[in-house]
Parts: C-alpha cells; sequence; structure tokens
C-alpha cells in the first residue's frame, strides 16, 4: 500500500481573525468528506505531504497554517494567539467553508489542538486521526527539555549555551527569542531549532535544509510562546474533557520509539477513551514522513472511509 500521488490544492485563501489572517487551503475532491489537518509545533506550519494519507476522490482535504507561522500573517506575532483563538480560528474556517461536520486529523501539537477543538466543538466533528499523542503536560514539557538530555547530551549542552544566563532552560530559550537582540534572538532560534531536529531525526533523518533565520525565529517564538505558558491548558484538562467526545471514533497511531512524545501519553488518552482505536507501530518514531508511520497514518485515513458512511 502506498502513499496517495501529491495532490494540488484547488482552492486557497486567508481568512481574517482579529489582526491575524489564516491561509487555508483545499485539495482532493471538492465534493468529497471533508478532513482538516491540524499541524504540529506549535509554529510549524502545515506540511503539503500530509495530503497524501487521504484519498483524493473520496476526501476534500483542508489544510490550514496556525496564527503567527506557515503563509499566515503576521508572521511569528504572539499578541491574540494562544490555545483558545485557534479553536475558534478552526471554527470560525469550518464555517466559511460550508463545512457541516469535518474528520479532524492532527499529529503532536496538532494532536493537541484537535482534542481541544473537538471537546469544545463535538457536534461539528465526525471523528479524530491523532498521531504522536501531546496533551500539554508539565510532566511533558519537562520531558522535552530536559529528559531527552539523557540522549542528546551534545544538542541540549548545544542549546543550553546559546542561552545563557540564570533560571529554566525554556525560560531562558523564551527571553532569547524574543529579546530585542537580533542576534543573539537568531542565535537561540538555531539552537531551539537544531535541538527539534535532531530530537526528530533519532530513528529518521530529517533531509530537508532547515528554513531562513526569519522562519526560524518566528517559529521559535510561537513555540516557547506555548510552552512557557504551558500550553494554555490546565493540568490534564484533556484527559478530564474526553467524556464530551467519547461518542465519536477515534484512531490514535502513535510510533513506539517516539522520543518527543513518548507512548505513555497516547496510553492515558487510551485508558480515558476506551472506544479509541490505539495503533501502536513498533519501530515507529515521531514524524509523519517516516515510511512505517505514513503508512499507518494512510491505513487509519482507509478505514476511517468506512465509518464515515460516506460515498463521494
Amino acid at each position: 500500500m502506498e502513499l496517495y500521488a501529491f495532490p494540488e490544492p484547488y482552492a486557497q485563501g486567508w481568512l481574517p481573525c482579529g489582526i491575524h489572517r489564516i491561509h487555508y487551503e483545499e485539495s482532493g475532491n471538492p465534493q468529497g468528506y471533508p478532513v482538516v489537518v491540524v499541524h504540529g509545533g506549535p509554529g510549524s506550519g502545515s506540511n503539503p505531504a500530509s495530503r497524501r494519507f487521504f484519498d483524493p476522490r473520496f476526501y476534500r482535504v483542508v489544510l490550514f497554517d496556525q496564527r503567527g507561522c506557515g503563509r499566515s500573517t503576521p508572521l511569528g506575532a504572539t499578541e491574540d494567539n494562544t490555545l483558545q483563538h485557534l479553536v475558534a480560528d478552526m471554527e470560525r474556517l469550518r464555517q466559511y467553508l460550508g463545512v457541516e461536520r469535518w474528520l479532524v486529523c492532527g499529529g503532536s501539537w496538532g494532536a493537541t489542538l484537535a482534542l481541544a477543538y473537538a471537546q469544545a466543538q463535538p457536534e461539528a466533528c465526525a471523528g479524530l486521526l491523532l498521531r504522536g499523542i501531546f496533551l500539554g503536560s508539565e510532566e511533558e514539557i519537562r520531558w522535552y527539555l530536559h529528559g531527552l538530555r539523557r540522549f542528546l547530551p551534545e544538542a541540549w549542552e548545544t542549546l543550553s549555551r546559546a542561552v545563557p544566563g540564570d533560571g529554566d532552560l525554556l525560560e531562558r530559550c523564551h527571553r532569547a527569542v524574543h529579546g530585542a537582540d537580533e542576534a543573539r534572538a537568531v542565535a537561540a532560534a538555531r539552537a531551539w531549532n537544531a535541538y527539534e531536529r535532531r530530537a526528530m531525526s533519532l530513528l529518521d533523518p530529517v533531509s530537508s535544509e532547515p528554513p531562513p533565520d526569519e522562519r526560524l525565529l518566528a517559529k521559535a517564538k510561537i513555540q516557547t510562546h506555548y510552552l512557557v505558558n504551558r500550553c494554555f491548558l490546565d493540568e490534564d484538562a484533556l484527559i478530564r474533557g474526553t467524556p464530551r467526545i467519547s461518542h465519536l471514533p477515534c484512531t490514535i497511531v502513535q510510533g513506539r520509539l517516539d522520543l518527543v512524545c513518548p507512548p505513555v501519553s497516547a496510553l492515558r488518552l487510551h485508558r480515558a477513551w476506551p472506544l479509541a482505536q490505539l495503533t501502536v507501530v513498533e519501530g515507529g518514531g515521531h514524524s509523519a514522513d517516516s515510511p512505517a508511520m505514513g503508512l499507518a497514518m494512510l491505513q487509519a485515513a482507509e478505514a476511517f472511509k468506512r465509518r464515515l458512511e460516506f460515498r463521494p
């Protein structure tokens, strides 16, 4: 089974959301079943390769860039940029596109936002397809910035040296990338991005070149803004909110060797939501671009075609 050919968008545009403009695109079948793909990060921007998980004859695939990233504007802006704003943006986009209900797909931070959206708007969701579960907890954030040091000591030390000073590493990174010293901010953003790329490439080498400094800095600003604010979530909020969506079909795809979002969070979500299907990809890591994880996402999207009871 192979991923679908790379479909090009048939429509795209910008949706005004206060001081922000949200970029969106649509590909696949305009009369197909709507699926919205929620990108990770925070701050990464949408990945066009995610279109390839979805049968373009069956699905109407909607990708969008969250506030401050990708092709949305203003780039790197953290003003009026919280999880609650992003949830509202998704609902505004659904209504703008005339979608009654859609399948919600997200991985890593995208899974966080997908869960938050579904719990706020369960009637707008036909189901969820999630990968690499991240629940926005203090424990998960500390694992990423401190626990991974056991596996990535060189990358961690490089990041720490790039943001000298007192205090927690996350707080130091946040101060550096949001500081007035542009050269220091860019250096910190480069180190932040290198640490993330190293963490994601433990199993699957990252072949693409890093983006220009302007985008590296924008991403680091958004990412540190969300993490230092604990993703604008109360502790365990997404676990406590599962009863609101427990009637919806859900598939969780989790890499066994995902060190960015370890399997323990996927298991916690599955235990709180027993009807959700948990697929653990043995040997799989974090990236959906890897063959094993990509195939698992494709298979899950194919299975949803039968569960959605829709004929385009």
